[in-house]
């Protein structure tokens, strides 16, 4: 059977598409921008006849038609590994439940313990090989179109195409087509960075060197490392990321983004997920000089460790004087989630000359206008998501202390020399109470 015909036996509309699940499934929608609007929909549609319908996904950009339409959860239940704001608003109430995971260790998770009954996933249009491209969420959706039993993908034109084995979808692994229309992408920006994240930013910038591989997470922080790095005399950089955004994109402009002092994969970019601006998007589509792989690889400990002189930087919400840190929950309430978090943070420390960031404000002012300290003298309910075992450098606007093999007072004497003045003094007392400051630290 020629292409053309084989694909034409297995175009549906989502309504047809849909039919093939069965009450008790599990449906894998992917993450962010493989999210299949047309098939959520078709398949909300089919409430009334179905049951328990268990559905996974992460970082969607909402709404999702079959949690909105079933507020009870009688009919889909819907559990996200990464929570993006409209899965957070979700979970406040009751209506998505949180997976705790770290990606490096999905493919495990779904190969070993998980089922696949459909997997629905947003692609980009098939080429004249017959392959679909798996874009900018290859990192996660890769290995769930591998295991799924049955799996329909829907076609978005506007998806940018990913370079590398890893995102060809071939035509054979699909069991049915649904072409879409070419739906404006999930441009996944953060504000311009504020005055504050650029003072954060400064203390982590003197450690960045030249040929370094530079690991960036989203938001503010990252962003102002991303416009420094653009404006300063650094050369030759390198992408190594689970998600690349629209930091590197301005590291490419100015002309630092080379990749050719990398060790691993030289001359090119690694990416997991993409999530950016459109100007971002058409940058990687059919870029052959960035390259996506599953997450399983790219956040690999035994991967990263291979690249002399990786600088990971990520945010978090929270440390306690221990050197815990919480970058994903304020007390029990979910915020975002690991994700890849630890396994940037232990991979740059093992390897040979790599340093690990995690970046916060010292402070922050709530609704009413109280400020509260991000540096807390122990955790009550905050979940974990570095212990202190593993935590490297830590910075505020304050600066940026290492942490790495000191004891408990010496942890409290450098996280409180980074804390906001209104705070040192209460935590100082705090320090002493739970017997880990010396007479003699530093006030």
């Amino acid at each position: 059977m020629s292409l053309l015909n084989e694909y034409r036996s297995k175009l549906r509309t989502a309504d047809e598409a849909v039919k093939v699940i069965k009450n008790g499934d599990w449906v894998d929608y992917g993450t962010n921008n493989s999210f299949p609007v047309a098939l959520d929909t078709a398949l909300a549609k089919r409430k009334d006849e179905l049951h328990s319908v268990r559905i996974r996904g992460n970082l969607m950009r909402g709404p999702l038609a079959v949690v909105e339409c079933d507020p009870e959860a009688e009919h889909f239940i819907y559990d996200t590994w990464h929570c993006s704001a409209y899965e957070r608003r979700l979970c406040d109430r009751g209506r998505a439940f949180f997976s705790p995971m770290v990606f490096r260790n999905m493919d495990w998770y779904y190969r070993s313990f998980l089922t696949v009954d459909v997997a629905m996933i947003t692609v980009a249009p098939m080429d004249e090989d017959g392959n679909f491209n798996l874009s900018g969420v290859v990192g996660v959706t890769r290995t769930i179109v591998d295991v799924a039993k049955y799996l329909i993908v829907e076609v978005n034109p506007a998806m940018p195409r990913v370079s590398g084995e890893a995102a060809k979808l071939p035509l054979s692994k699909v069991d049915a087509v649904v072409e879409g229309p070419a739906l404006p992408l999930w441009e996944m920006t953060t504000p311009p960075a504020s005055d504050l994240e650029r003072q954060i930013a400064s203390h982590v910038f003197p450690h960045i060197r030249d040929g370094a591989t530079v690991q960036l997470g989203i938001g503010g922080v990252p962003n102002a490392i991303g416009e420094l790095i653009a404006d300063s005399d650094l050369k030759d950089l390198g992408m190594h990321t689970e998600l690349a955004s629209d930091g590197y994109l301005a590291m490419h402009r100015a002309g630092k983004l080379t990749n050719r002092c990398k060790n691993l994969h030289p001359g090119v970019g690694v990416l997991g997920l993409a999530g950016g601006s459109n100007e971002f998007y058409d940058w990687i589509d059919n870029n052959p000089e960035i390259l996506g792989f599953p997450l399983n690889y790219v956040n690999a400990i035994s991967t990263i460790s291979q690249i002399d002189n990786i600088i990971s930087i990520n945010g978090c919400l929270a440390a306690d004087l221990y050197g815990q840190v919480c970058s994903e929950s304020a007390g029990t309430r979910q915020i975002s989630g690991t994700g890849g978090q630890l396994d940037f943070v232990n991979g740059a420390t093992a390897a040979k000359g790599g340093l690990s960031f995690l970046c916060m404000s010292s402070s922050f002012t709530d609704k009413a206008g109280v400020r509260h300290s991000r540096i807390l003298p122990q955790f009550g309910g905050d979940i974990v998501t570095t212990p202190r075992s593993e935590v490297f450098y830590i910075a505020t606007e304050y600066g940026a202390v290492n942490l790495a093999g000191r004891s408990s007072w010496e942890r409290a004497e450098a996280l409180i020399s980074i804390a906001h003045p209104d705070f040192r003094e209460e935590l100082i007392r705090a320090a002493e109470q739970q017997k880990i400051w010396l007479p003699h630290n530093k006030r």
